[in-house]
């Protein structure tokens, strides 16, 4: 018999070990549970050493009591100061280190712009708490056979917050495409977190052209922080400039810099 490996991510500690008991009882289920996101990373870091990897990840939609999307989800090999990490940004970071495994997320309501940011994020499922185990591993089956699993009444407002995200991106891409080749590059340096002066020297540039190509970033990204910039970018999927590389950055463009 084929078994399946769960964890279940809960910091309601009664919960999760409510719900990894009712798990357990199933004959082709083996389960374990980790009250926080750093708890969650080292259990997969483990098995996968170990050779046992899991399988699927039940994550709770509130873990550390933050609210995803009210900020920018943290790394999850850092947490905040108590060592807890947001559920969204638990899903991204497994998704990322463990593409292998399938992540369904647990929530105490339905919230579409939370349901489309998890889908975002790379979970496979959003199902309810308080639904039946049934209901549960039929879902958990179903994502290990690359089904995605929604509630039907959440469908419709899922799918237009993916709508609208989509045509948030677009138009965000539009406006990085309306920037030079440099001022490209200045704003992946914005993005890396680099001020002004880090960005003359990485640029060979002179602070006081930085300066005048920030200020064009910023207003043809329509945008007045650098803050508002970064986010926009990151929408239009530009990421950092390489900070490992120390050399120059070569730019080819028309217009002297």
């Amino acid at each position: 018999m084929v078994r399946i490996r769960v964890l279940v991510v809960d910091d309601h500690r009664i919960f999760a070990e409510s719900l990894a008991a009712a798990l357990a009882a199933e004959p082709d289920v083996d389960v374990s549970a980790a009250g926080s996101g750093p708890a969650a990373l080292r259990s997969l870091e483990r098995a996968v050493a170990e050779g046992r990897r899991f399988d699927v990840l039940l994550v709770d939609s509130d873990l550390g009591g933050n609210v995803p999307g009210a900020r920018p989800a943290v790394p999850v090999q850092e947490g905040n100061a108590e060592g807890l990490v947001d559920g969204i940004s638990l899903v991204a970071g497994v998704r990322s280190a463990h593409p292998h495994v399938r992540i369904v997320v647990l929530a105490e309501k339905d919230d579409p712009r939370r349901a489309a940011l998890a889908l975002q994020a790379g979970a496979s499922g959003w199902v309810a708490k308080d639904c039946s185990l049934s209901r549960l591993l039929t879902v958990i089956r179903g994502v290990l056979r690359d089904e995605t699993h929604l509630p039907p009444a959440l469908l419709t407002g899922v799918l237009r917050e993916l709508t609208a995200a989509r045509k948030h991106r677009t138009e965000s891409e539009r406006l990085v495409e309306s920037l030079t080749p440099r001022e490209r590059e200045v704003l992946r340096c914005m993005v890396a977190g680099l001020g002004r002066k880090a960005v003359a020297e990485r640029l060979f540039l002179s602070p006081h052209t930085v300066r005048t190509h920030m200020q064009n970033v910023l207003g043809k990204l329509g945008v007045h922080s650098t803050l508002a910039a970064v986010a926009l970018a990151r929408r239009a999927g530009v990421g950092p400039v390489d900070l490992g590389h120390g050399g120059r950055i070569t730019v080819e463009e028309s217009s002297s810099a």
